[in-house]
Parts: C-alpha cells; sequence; structure tokens
C-alpha cells in the first residue's frame, strides 16, 4: 500500500512539475515576444513624453511615502520580487481557489501597466516577473516608482500625478495638504471607488488604509497619524466646497 501511495506521489509531482515548466516557459516566451515587439529604452521615452508628465521632485515627499507604505513597503529592498508577499499571495489564492491576490511589487505593477493586460492569470504573471527583473537591472529604484507613479490610472481621465492632482484637488502636487497627498495615493488601488469625485466617504476610507500601512511600516509616527486622521474628519466640508465652486466656474 505504501508503495502505491509513493508512485501515485511520484506522479502528481511530476505533472505539478510539467504543469510549472510549461507556464514558466510561456511566460518567458510572453515576455521575450513583448521585449523584442518594444524595446524598454522605448517604452520609457514614451511615458517621459506624456503631458504632465510629474518627476518625483514634483511629488511631495509624504506622497512617495505614503505609495511605497501601501502598495509595497519592501520596494527599496528587493530585488524586483517580494518573496514573502508572493508567499502569502499564493497561500491566500490556494484557500480561496482564485487569483484574488496577486503579491506585485512596484515594479510589477511598471512592467503589468507598460507591457501587459490587467487580466489575472499565471502566464501573465510569470512574464511580468522577468519583465520586472529587465526593469530593476536598467533602472534606478527612484526611477522605477517615478515612472510608475506615471503609468497608474488615477480615474476620471488622469494618468500622471500632476493630472490627478490638479484634476481632483485643483492644485499642483507641491501644494496639496499632506491629507490630499494621502489621499491620492490610495485612489489607483481602484479608482473607479476611491476617487473623491464618485464617493468622498470611500476616498476617505482608503486614506485611513494608507494611513495605517504608514504607521505599520514605521513611515510616520502615531502621533503625525492622528493628526492626519483628524484633518480627514474635518476634510468633507472644504472638498465640498471646492467642488461646488469648481462645478460654478
Amino acid at each position: 500500500m505504501k508503495k502505491v501511495i509513493g508512485k501515485i506521489l511520484i506522479v502528481i509531482f511530476i505533472v505539478l512539475l510539467s504543469f510549472a515548466l510549461i507556464i514558466v516557459g510561456t511566460g518567458y516566451n510572453m515576455y521575450k515576444e513583448a521585449i523584442d515587439k518594444t524595446p524598454l529604452d522605448e517604452k520609457v521615452s514614451q511615458i517621459k513624453e506624456k503631458d504632465n508628465y510629474t518627476t518625483l521632485d514634483e511629488m511631495p515627499d509624504i506622497y512617495k511615502k505614503a505609495v511605497v507604505a501601501v502598495e509595497d513597503h519592501r520596494f527599496y529592498t528587493h530585488g524586483g520580487i517580494d518573496i514573502i508577499a508572493i508567499g502569502r499571495a499564493i497561500w491566500n489564492d490556494i484557500k480561496t481557489m482564485s487569483l484574488a491576490e496577486g503579491g506585485s511589487t512596484i515594479t510589477q505593477q511598471l512592467a503589468k501597466n507598460i507591457y501587459f493586460t490587467q487580466e489575472k492569470e499565471f502566464t501573465r504573471k510569470v512574464a511580468e516577473v522577468f519583465m520586472a527583473f529587465k526593469i530593476e537591472d536598467k533602472y534606478s529604484k527612484n526611477e522605477i516608482l517615478e515612472l510608475y507613479l506615471n503609468t497608474s490610472y488615477f480615474g476620471d481621465g488622469y494618468e500622471t500625478v500632476k493630472e490627478a492632482s490638479r484634476g481632483y484637488f485643483g492644485k499642483d502636487p507641491l501644494e496639496l495638504t499632506d491629507y490630499e497627498a494621502v489621499m491620492l495615493a490610495g485612489i489607483p488601488n481602484a479608482p473607479s471607488v476611491y476617487a473623491p469625485t464618485i464617493n468622498l466617504e470611500l476616498a476617505k476610507q482608503r486614506a485611513k488604509q494608507v494611513i495605517e500601512a504608514m504607521v505599520k511600516y514605521n513611515v510616520i509616527p502615531e502621533e503625525d497619524a492622528n493628526k492626519l486622521l483628524k484633518e480627514g474628519e474635518e476634510y468633507s466640508l472644504s472638498y465640498q466646497s471646492y467642488r461646488a465652486q469648481k462645478l460654478v466656474a
């Protein structure tokens, strides 16, 4: 009986290994096809030619820190993929029998934004990993963050930080209050839900999640977080007033 079980386990292992090799091979071919069609340098040049391309120097420090905290808090220490996040995502996906959680780093999200679709499938995820390694090899962390923030969608047709800042708050990025910067950092996770023009209360709830992440990963102290949360409690009236004035104008 033990021999039979052992043989079955070996067969299962071989099948799973074969399946994994097929997925990796297909994903690599997808990556190669994409990079051969449009080299990375060319893609980056196209991004930097966008209207209202926003450099990191044009963004508030708290905004950049908020993005890293909520999207990929190990961004400055990993090499393109986060093994810990991937392991957690795989475990949660197995439990839910879905691809609900991806474990993608900022670099992987950049790869997806500029080369691949938003569909959740194994081969695309593998291609994304290969592309992330390529991006990390060619660009610095700050360059990657800047490119990511200029390829994220903020809703309402806004595709750069500058467009979103002006569109949602009527200000250039460096003029944002700390709370507005935190709110802006949370929008790309689900722009159709968290855009303040769609649902200000949900946008505030998302901003609270961002603030909690910043505290959790020691980006800001609890005292500063409390100040931001207090500003958030009082923000609805001032934002509604701004939107009313904008509509009249």
